[in-house]
């Protein structure tokens, strides 16, 4: 079947406006070019950073421009390739991360064939598109505060974990993977998410409301030699104050300013206790090894909710409301 010259897409044209700001409108089929793959859009999952860089957090860098199409977790189907292009083939079925350029709400979209992987038919379309930033993101944290996943023993790796806000999209993936390094494992969630996150695999849950959620404690005593940031405005003394004496990381999903600052003082003085900000770096081969796992189903994917490209704006501000039990997505090109 022919590729069509244009396509439904989801776009805003200026800072601001929240769900109410995303248009439906028709523009043209992109083009792949050198390196590219175009993608025939199968489901798209939101992440915070996108609407974060809606209201302007990132301005003046991004978007690139207006009109923007947002969303950078793809899942979908090879229809065409860009010169230079191998190991792929139109048919394929693939994830892939298209962040910062987006243009996950659309029907068709390109993206960079090194950022592509296969996408197992025990893994659906929808499970697939929630792995590229969030499952990357949790094993990134984790990777930053010393756990190792290359099969050896985390002999002098961290053995008791902190992961906060771990019902949500990056947090519950952080759960299952600390637990498959083999970590004790300490979680905090709201009331209505901690049987959620018990059967991820935590060894302990804390309702973050609580006394002793809020100010992190393990319910065994616990001091805590990794910490895995998920949520949002949880200051560097709170982490400091519950890492282990002989020092630990906490590294932190959702850094400012002052995290980068703090770590950099932290290096300078060859602090302990560190704070690790992360920034994620899309890398290939850990989301092959994502899937794999996902595959053999080893990492679970929670949907909170799924909305066709129609309903776009709601998934959007369920988003933006904050109370997702793990991933949103935005389901392309089947049933409205």
């Amino acid at each position: 079947m022919a590729t069509p010259r244009t396509m439904k897409a989801v776009q805003y044209d200026k800072y601001g406006g929240g769900a109410e700001g995303l248009k439906h409108v028709e523009v043209p089929v992109p083009s792949p070019k050198k390196g590219e793959v175009l993608l025939k859009m199968e489901a798209a999952s939101i992440n915070p950073i996108d609407w974060k860089i809606q209201k302007g957090m990132l301005r003046p860098f991004l978007p690139g421009k207006f009109p923007f199409t947002p969303v950078g977790d793809l899942a979908g189907e090879v229809v065409e390739l860009g010169s230079g292009v191998t190991g792929f083939k139109p048919g394929d079925k693939v994830i892939s991360i298209s962040f910062p350029s987006g243009g996950g709400l659309a029907e068709y979209e390109v993206t960079s064939a090194a950022l592509t992987v296969a996408r197992p038919p025990e893994v659906s379309a929808v499970d697939g598109a929630c792995l590229p930033a969030a499952a990357s993101s949790a094993l990134q944290l984790l990777k930053a505060t010393g756990v190792s996943f290359d099969g050896t023993s985390n002999a002098t790796g961290p053995k008791n974990v902190l992961v906060t806000a771990a019902s949500g999209g990056v947090g519950h993936y952080a759960v299952q993977l600390a637990k498959l390094a083999g970590l004790h494992v300490t979680a905090t969630c709201g009331a209505r998410n901690v049987a959620f996150v018990q059967g991820l695999g935590a060894d302990e849950v804390l309702d973050y409301k609580t006394p002793e959620g809020a100010a992190l404690r393990s319910p065994s005593g616990r001091k805590y030699d990794a910490v895995a940031n998920c949520a949002a405005g949880v200051a560097w003394p709170a982490l400091k104050a519950v890492l282990s004496d002989e020092g630990g990381t906490a590294a932190d999903v959702t850094p400012g300013v002052r995290a980068a600052l703090t770590s950099l003082l932290q290096k300078v003085t060859f602090a302990k206790k560190r704070l690790a900000p992360l920034m994620l770096t899309p890398r290939r081969e850990e989301m092959e090894w994502l899937v794999e796992l996902a595959g053999q189903g080893k990492l679970r994917t929670a949907v909170d909710s799924r909305y066709p490209l129609s309903r776009a704006q709601e998934a959007w501000a369920k988003s933006v409301d904050g109370h997702a039990t793990g991933k949103i997505v935005v389901e392309i090109g089947g049933a409205e």
